[in-house]
């Protein structure tokens, strides 16, 4: 399946967006199409074999309506939306500046206001009628677009809110040209049967709230535009020695590309050349520029402070890091969250409904007794007041402006779905390592058991003619990188571990193999490694033109393997304990069946990890600690953080089975792991929560994506989906209460029970005021502080 997505133009209401995508499911090969009238994009997952994407953009346009692909840049976007916004301002001043004489003319008289004799209607009707239906043809050229939309919309089976305008209208002025007629004809009475002024107020009103909507709309989008902002149009490539400025899109992986001083890093990649400290405040949160030198890894969109850096393409385009951001943002801006399906099949019938009740409250007021202006007046106020645009725009523009400035925090909602359910979740299941840790664990202890003579030479392995030293505790006094005491040296343990570890991406190898590395130590050949997720890893270690078979792992995969459980064995497992109170992790080693000794690991914990737990009791969300780890060493970390309930020595195939057992108890649960291990459990939560930056950040598995690897950020992200929603409840509410009072109302309600009826202007004006309204609550998430 192939997800493409189009801008779309020329809507005008969620009834539209509902049109767009009846025409475009009706296609073969299309599993799903969704609008966001706010974002104004279309959203298709379809079957490139059965249908093409021009064959797409052919029904969006036989619905009546504009499809493209998206533009090549944002600058494009972004003209094309100054020049709409610029068309509309043009539109509405031209409008304002006729119906306001026009508007003078009409009710001046009425109201006592002086008007020269052969513009008074009351006086001089036929002339003062020609006046105002000159003066309202510009205004009709001005909302041109209401009537062809709106009369195209109601060919095409699917009226929108431009097909109420243009109905309500044309009833209007087709009244009044009929007086103007009869005029003419020597008739005395048409005078109070005009109603140009009714038409060219309503039109001016309707464009003032769409300038001001789609001001406002755009405020909404504001988070992805300073994201693309901050990608450089060019770039300086290095090629034979040369340097050419090229499109950024023209740079491939593999190219060098040279990034001088105070100039924005252009594409993902590795610094070759140069030092340089790189302001990556967009992309971790942290204000301190971080240091660069050859081997280290940048990203597209930050700053490069001081020196010049040669670097190496690896990610360009869409791959970059930035662009992933993006996209995710722009996915969870335009995919539609369940308590929209509401609205959605409500403003979807919405529009047919008013229709039948506006002439229907005509024809009742006219049976009644009512003369054909009283009627006409009815139609017109109902067609003009039940505009469905506050409902459409109730929920995407949450969502738009929720998603957004969660992205400025550092919070990825990667679907509309998502933010909704966060704002459930009662109960925070956390991983261990790289979540409420830093994920980069360091050696700290070495121990090794007492061995028959001769297993190994006790020669220590040396660097540069002396022996290797290192900052690690011991636990003996004597022995310790020496060669002095009879038997297996620590440096042997250590080496014979980081021999087999370097062939494991396992955080706990690398700080293996890093400890290695710093004693200077030279690893054996191994070969046939085989590890075994959760326990262990074995391979083959050649000594001495000898195969050994080598295990490092927890104490059940040496069982397992058949490791003899002696004296050293039993004075292993002992030592292991005491570090597990500890809370380190320990990986046992073994050759041959014979257990040699233990190495400790320990993780340090993420500095805010503390703070971030008690916020959450505060909020009163429920935290547990989900761990591979030994049971002492997850509770351990779990007693220094403040999580009182912990699952440890638990497989990554079995977090999922946990994650669902705290599901049955009635909790609603978010697992927050490092993506990778932890996939199923984050899939199977209610919400799954990764945490951590860099390649990591496209998991699919994951609902939310926290960019700053920050705990704090957990409860961040419960909270603005909270305040999503509730933003989404209040403009739904006033959505439909507008509507429910609003149409009966100008159907003549209060009539009955002698009080006013309802103008059409003000019917005009208060339509345009809901969607404002609707859309100015939604901007207000813009400045959620956390």
């Amino acid at each position: 399946m192939h997800i493409q997505q189009y801008e779309i133009q020329g809507m005008t209401c969620s009834a539209c967006a509902r049109a767009i995508e009846r025409a475009v499911k009706k296609l073969p090969g299309v599993q799903e199409g969704v609008v966001n009238f706010a974002s104004e994009k279309l959203l298709v997952q379809f079957d490139e074999s059965k249908v093409s994407p021009e064959a797409i953009m052919t029904a969006v346009q036989k619905a009546g309506y504009t499809a493209s692909l998206p533009s090549a840049s944002e600058d494009t976007h972004q003209a094309a939306k100054d020049r709409e916004q610029a068309s509309l301002r043009r539109r509405l001043i031209g409008a304002a500046l006729c119906t306001l004489p026009l508007l003078y003319l009409a009710m001046g008289p009425m109201v006592g206001l002086p008007v020269p004799a052969i513009f008074n209607i009351e006086k001089n009707p036929l002339p003062a009628a020609l006046i105002q239906l000159l003066l309202v043809v510009p205004v009709l050229f001005a909302g041109r677009r209401f009537y062809i939309d709106g009369f195209r919309a109601i060919v095409h089976g699917g009226p929108n809110m431009d097909s109420l305008i243009a109905l309500g209208t044309s009833a209007a002025l087709l009244y009044s040209l009929y007086e103007t007629i009869r005029l003419f004809q020597g008739a005395h009475h048409g005078n109070h049967g005009l109603y140009y002024e009714t038409a060219a107020t309503i039109i001016t009103l309707i464009l003032l709230g769409k300038t001001l909507e789609n001001r406002s709309k755009g405020r909404a989008s504001e988070a992805i535009k300073k994201l693309m902002r901050l990608r450089p149009k060019t770039a300086l490539i290095i090629r034979e020695g040369r340097e050419f400025e090229v499109p950024v899109e023209f740079i491939n992986p593999g190219d060098r590309v040279l990034v001088k001083p105070g100039t924005t890093i252009p594409v993902d990649g590795m610094v070759v050349e140069g030092s340089s400290s790189v302001d990556e405040s967009m992309l971790t949160g942290e204000s301190l520029p971080v240091e660069k030198g050859t081997g280290s890894p940048v990203y597209g969109g930050t700053l490069n402070n001081q020196g010049i850096l040669v670097i190496e393409a690896t990610k360009v385009g869409s791959e970059s890091l930035l662009s992933q951001i993006i996209h995710l943002v722009e996915t969870a801006q335009g995919s539609r969250a369940p308590i929209a399906r509401l609205a959605d099949q409500v403003s979807g019938v919405f529009v047919p409904i008013v229709v039948a009740i506006a002439f229907l409250s005509a024809l009742a007021w006219y049976l009644a007794g009512q003369d054909i202006f009283f009627s006409l007046t009815v139609l017109v106020a109902v067609l003009t007041i039940a505009c469905p645009c506050a409902l459409g725009l109730a929920t995407p523009t949450a969502i738009m402006v929720g998603s957004g400035r969660a992205a400025e925090l550092g919070i990825l909602f990667k679907s509309g779905e998502a933010l909704e359910r966060a704002h459930t979740i009662n109960l925070v299941a956390l991983d261990k390592t790289g979540t409420i840790t830093e994920g980069k664990p360091r050696l700290t202890d070495l121990w090794t058991a007492p061995q028959e003579k001769g297993l190994f030479d006790t020669t220590v392995p040396e660097s540069n003619g002396r022996p290797a030293q290192g900052p690690l505790q011991t636990s003996s006094s004597e022995g310790f990188l020496t060669g002095e005491v009879p038997g297996f040296t620590e440096s042997w343990l250590l080496r014979l571990a980081a021999s087999l570890e370097k062939a494991s991406e396992h955080p706990l190898a690398s700080a293996i193999v890093q400890a290695a590395q710093e004693q200077k130590l030279e690893l054996l050949p191994v070969q046939d490694v085989q590890a075994y997720p959760g326990k262990g890893i074995e391979g083959t270690v050649e000594h001495d033109a000898a195969p050994h078979t080598l295990f490092v792992g927890n104490r059940v995969f040496l069982e397992e393997r058949g490791v003899h459980q002696n004296e050293a064995f039993a004075a292993g497992m002992s030592k292991a304990e005491t570090l597990y109170q500890e809370g380190k992790t320990v990986l046992h080693v073994a050759l041959d069946g014979q257990y040699l000794g233990l190495l400790a690991v320990a993780d340090t914990l993420r500095p805010t990890s503390k703070g971030a737990i008690e916020h959450l009791k505060a909020a009163g969300i429920t935290t547990v600690l989900i761990s591979g780890d030994h049971q002492h060493t997850a509770e351990a970390i779990a007693a220094q953080v403040g999580i009182e309930r912990v699952f440890a020595e638990v497989l990554p195939q079995d977090k999922a089975a946990i994650v669902q057992q705290l599901k049955e108890e009635g909790f609603r649960v978010a697992m927050v792991g490092d993506g990778i291990n932890d996939a199923p459990a984050l899939a199977s939560a209610d919400v799954g929560i990764a945490i951590g930056a860099g390649t990591d950040i496209a998991m699919e598995s994951a609902d939310i994506v926290l960019v700053h690897s920050d705990p704090r950020d957990i409860l961040t992200a419960l909270q603005i989906s909270r305040r999503v929603m509730r933003t989404i409840k209040q403009n739904l509410f006033w959505a439909f209460a507008y509507n429910v009072l609003g149409i009966p109302i100008a159907a003549g309600l209060l009539h009955v029970f002698g009080g006013p009826l309802l103008n059409p202007m003000l019917a005009a004006a208060a339509m345009s005021f809901s969607s404002v309204s609707v859309v100015l609550n939604a901007l207000r998430l813009r400045y959620y502080r956390g």
